[in-house]
């Protein structure tokens, strides 16, 4: 359970439903999806208002945060264009509070099922039996791979593995002793 602030707009802040709107507003701008609906990025801001309600320090961040972005924004964070907003993020990207924004977002964000959906990803395997027989090679957007066949000399995969190496890779891997090279050693 959270305490009060010292301060009470800091308890009011994370509470109003501005306080969700600018969340998601600053998730939208920072990870620009235009094919992701909203649901992902309200329900990312949730888990984010959910953790500061947790804790007393991670709600003071986040109020504090929320506090400031609306001030580099002159007064209205959801009133800027992207451009602006953007410009507004990097002035805070080192701060607490944005490395709290983007922690959460990242690992909760893109593990909504509704995002997994826009980018074709169909989720865990394991319990499908894997993807060896399942999807393993589907790869329809990708253009297909080039393939050549090599007519140069044949070099030795593993010219370290101490067999003897072969081609003119076996040249630079293999150097020859010289007296010089042996003279460190013990007498």
């Amino acid at each position: 359970m959270a305490y009060p602030a010292k301060f009470p707009q800091l308890n009011d802040t994370e509470l109003t439903e501005r306080a969700a709107d600018v969340l998601v507003r600053i998730l939208r701008v920072a990870f620009p999806h235009e094919r992701f609906p909203d649901g992902p990025y309200e329900r990312t801001a949730g888990i984010i208002l959910d953790e500061a309600r947790t804790s007393t320090w991670l709600r003071v961040v986040l109020t504090q945060g929320l506090i400031t972005i609306d001030g580099l924004a002159d007064g209205d964070f959801l009133a800027l264009g992207d451009d602006d907003a953007v410009g507004v993020l990097r002035t805070i990207e080192t701060t607490d509070f944005f490395g709290f924004l983007r922690r959460t977002a990242v690992l909760n964000l893109y593990d909504d099922p509704d995002v997994w959906a826009v980018l074709g990803y169909e989720g865990p395997s394991f319990d499908k039996g894997g993807y060896l027989k399942r999807g393993f090679d589907d790869l329809d957007w990708l253009p297909d791979p080039r393939i050549e066949e090599y007519d140069g000399e044949e070099l030795d995969p593993m010219p370290y593995a101490g067999g003897p190496a072969t081609g003119t890779a076996a040249a630079r891997v293999q150097q020859p002793r010289t007296a010089a090279a042996g003279a460190g050693v013990a007498r």
